[in-house]
């Protein structure tokens, strides 16, 4: 279990980045920690790594702490890994000379199928021989998960795993990929800012804001049931409408044309998105937006209806 107790970091004095972090993972769960761009998550995610040394806390994975630069030679902790955003791959040698750089080269035949393996899962073997120079962004960030897992760690640190990937290939490689990690019972945690790495594939979300937690839960009770704007806007649009006098937030599947309905709105914008459209109007001088199966004349007065 890896156990992070009140811990915080600034890299330079007055300049603190994370406050009072606090939150355990079991062995073979996964978590997404959701944020915007400056709330922590990488630097968290170095922190458990061993990269860092903490201003206060601890973190423990079983019974071994994790400690800093200040405490090990060469930081990080043998037994975790950590892909970051800059990759770190050696350009000039084959996708699989990547990957099996860290097998045994005295056990041939494992080497050989343990890479083939990795191959499969990253959707890449058809590249096992290309350079890595040669590669996109994208393959490039697929090797990288790649060779990290080579050597089974208990815990592995993703930070923005997906970002470069194509949307075509984001979908199935993520299914591979945490469908692998569980099979093989190695925890994992997700930096990231799409909110379909969390509601599809993590145990537990965090949400971190102004260096601190602002929310801790299961992915679908956060989306059913948003603390605030901001937990809410990670997944999805949202409205924060006053309905009858009481603030809700709403998304916008969540709201329906409706035949009888006392809540008027006026139709502003309205953008095709494959199965449904997204409309903008204007609703008691708010701008909101919903789903319709339907485009909608611009200007007309329709009524609506919201749903739990």
């Amino acid at each position: 279990m890896l156990k992070v107790s009140n811990i915080s970091f600034q890299y330079a004095p007055k300049k603190e980045i994370l406050s009072a972090i606090s939150f355990t993972l079991e062995e073979g769960q996964h978590l997404c920690v959701m944020g915007e761009s400056g709330s922590g998550k990488s630097t968290l995610l170095k922190a458990i790594y061993g990269l860092l040394d903490l201003k206060k806390g601890s973190i423990y994975w079983k019974n071994q702490e994790v400690l800093g630069p200040a405490f090990h030679l060469v930081p990080g902790m043998s037994f975790f890994k950590y892909v970051a955003q800059d990759f770190d791959l050696m350009p000039y040698t084959t996708v699989a000379e990547n990957i099996g750089k860290f097998l045994s080269r005295f056990y041939p035949e494992e080497k050989a199928q343990r890479t083939n393996e990795l191959l499969d899962v990253i959707e890449m073997s058809n590249f096992a021989n290309e350079k890595v120079k040669t590669l996109s962004g994208g393959q490039q960030q697929r090797v990288a998960i790649a060779r990290a897992l080579a050597k089974e760690p208990e815990l592995i640190l993703l930070d923005e795993p997906f970002g470069q990937i194509d949307n075509f290939k984001k979908n199935s490689l993520r299914r591979k990929l945490f469908s692998y990690l569980k099979e093989k019972n190695i925890s994992c945690i997700v930096a990231t800012h799409d909110g379909d790495d969390a509601l599809s594939f993590a145990d537990q979300m965090m949400v971190i804001k102004n260096k601190k937690v602002i929310a801790l839960d299961s992915p679908r009770n956060l989306y059913k049931n948003p603390s605030e704007h901001y937990v809410a806007a990670l997944f999805d649009d949202v409205n924060e409408l006053y309905i009858d006098g009481e603030k809700k937030l709403i998304y916008p599947h969540q709201i329906q044309v409706s035949k009888d309905s006392s809540h008027k709105a006026i139709v502003k914008k309205a953008f095709f998105k494959g199965s449904f459209w997204l409309i903008e109007a204007t609703f008691n001088s708010q701008v909101i937006f919903f789903q319709n199966p339907e485009n909608i004349v611009l200007g007309k007065e329709i009524s609506l209806s919201f749903i739990d």
